[in-house]
């Protein structure tokens, strides 16, 4: 069994890692697509705070020398900072945003932070940037002191005069603390969801590799059964002729020859039954369905083995009826067609295998009945044959065994002596039954048996008309 271990060990490490890698994949893209939303949303934020303070602003002409002129002609103009700016710090504070207001040549002129932040001016629609927030100048910088911001620099600008540049900031731990909360939860539900994948793999490669295995020990007892029922005929087959040709009389030689020829036919007969049960196993062999008449077919079948139950004295008789649904009518009607769509030869090969076995496990003076009989029920109309013996019957512990491949239910039954070839030594292959349930099966059929020790056996087929 390791072997269907390691099997199935290698199926559920595949079945994991494959789901895995599309988890990751999947909670990779989604981190992603998360933090970038964030990091939108904070830019679409700041450049709206950046139209509404550059709305509020307060431009005026310098004050003085009115004669003080651009190259164009137009007045000198600046921004009123106390009318501009005093009235939005509040409200900025509030969304943890900062202004801060630069000259045209780059200098601070008002900010909303305690300190300079010592960042570069220059213009950009949302950049990310580290900075040194110093408290007090004698307190040494620790990884506290250290913080990132999330920008937007824009220069104002009347015709060809920069009034200035305005640069709006926002914590950028908005973005990177529930960026680290979605990684820690993504990297906890990617755990327990291959986890639980992983034990949903063991699971279903177990279910997986249970008719693999099942189906090998099938074919391990099959080849086990096949083997030992070859070697038996085979092993009389070389002592008989080892017989023969060491005893040079004519008359020894014709009866091991004879030995001979009965046991060739009887492996010839177990190849047929190993090729046919192999080909139904593997759908080589399709069914050729046509209309069959089941009162024609059971009646030569039956003739056809009432010579076998007439030398053994049995008494082999046929009982074609019909029953209606209230079950109390019965007429003899073996002239009346019993159409069927089946293959004639599978289903000559089930009545045959079916009444010879009666015929056989029958004690002379005993008696065979075939009873065929169409039931009609509402909305569903089948054929039923009945094949009833007298015979030596089955056991209750034999009867869940009965269909399995090359299974005996008593091996005693052939209690000839073996090295002596008689046919009653090797008449069974245990492979009748197993062929018949196989049959019937494929007709969408239905086989039963009822039997006790030494009062008989009923077999029960059902087949769709």
């Amino acid at each position: 069994m390791s072997m269907f271990q390691a099997t199935r060990r290698r199926l559920a490490l595949w079945y994991t890692t494959v789901t895995a890698v599309l988890i990751l994949l999947f909670a990779t893209g989604f981190y992603w697509y998360v933090r970038d939303t964030l990091v939108e949303r904070i830019d679409d934020t700041l450049n709206h705070v950046v139209e509404v303070v550059q709305r509020s602003l307060v431009i005026e002409p310098v004050e003085g020398d009115t004669a003080i002129a651009t190259a164009m002609g137009e007045p000198v103009l600046h921004v009123n900072i106390d009318a501009s700016f005093r009235s939005n710090a509040a409200a900025v504070e509030d969304d943890h945003i900062d202004l801060e207001w630069f000259s045209s040549t780059g200098k601070l002129l008002w900010s909303t932070f305690s300190a300079p932040i010592g960042v570069p001016l220059h213009q950009s629609n949302g950049e990310t940037v580290r900075v040194e927030k110093k408290g007090n100048e004698a307190e040494s910088w620790t990884a506290a002191d250290l913080g990132e911001l999330r920008q937007v620099t824009q220069r104002l600008q009347v015709g060809q005069q920069v009034l200035g540049y305005l640069r709006v900031s926002h914590p950028w731990f908005e973005v990177s603390k529930p960026s680290q909360q979605l990684i820690r939860d993504l990297a906890v539900g990617t755990v327990l969801v291959v986890t639980a994948v992983a034990a949903i793999g063991w699971f279903l490669s177990g279910l997986a590799i249970a008719p693999v295995r099942e189906s090998y020990q099938q074919l391990k007892q099959f080849t086990a059964d096949a083997s030992h029922e070859l070697r038996n005929p085979i092993a009389v087959i070389q002592t008989n002729v080892q017989v023969a040709l060491a005893d040079p009389d004519p008359h020894m030689q014709q009866d091991q020859l004879r030995v001979v020829e009965r046991l060739t036919r009887r492996l010839g007969r177990l190849v047929d039954d190993l090729l046919f049960l192999a080909r139904q196993d593997g759908g080589i062999t399709p069914l050729k369905r046509e209309p069959v008449d089941l009162n024609e077919l059971v009646q030569e079948v039956v003739e056809e083995q009432r010579a076998i139950a007439t030398e053994k004295s049995l008494s082999l008789s046929l009982i074609s009826s019909h029953l209606p649904l209230n079950g109390k009518e019965f007429t003899k009607d073996s002239g009346a067609p019993l159409l069927i769509q089946a293959d004639r030869d599978q289903i000559t090969r089930l009545l045959t295998n079916l009444i010879s076995n009666a015929v056989r496990y029958t004690q002379p003076g005993g008696q065979v009945e075939v009873n065929l009989q169409r039931l009609k029920q509402p909305g569903n109309s089948q054929a039923q044959i009945l094949i009833k013996d007298t015979g030596i019957g089955i056991s209750a512990e034999s009867l869940p065994h009965l269909f399995d491949r090359f299974y005996r239910v008593d091996p005693a039954r052939t209690h000839s002596d073996v090295q002596h070839g008689s046919l009653e030594a090797i008449a069974g292959s245990g492979l009748g039954l197993a062929i018949a349930k196989v049959i019937v099966e494929n007709h969408q059929g239905l086989i039963q048996v009822e039997s006790s020790l030494n009062q008989g056996t009923t077999f029960t087929v059902m087949l769709p008309l």
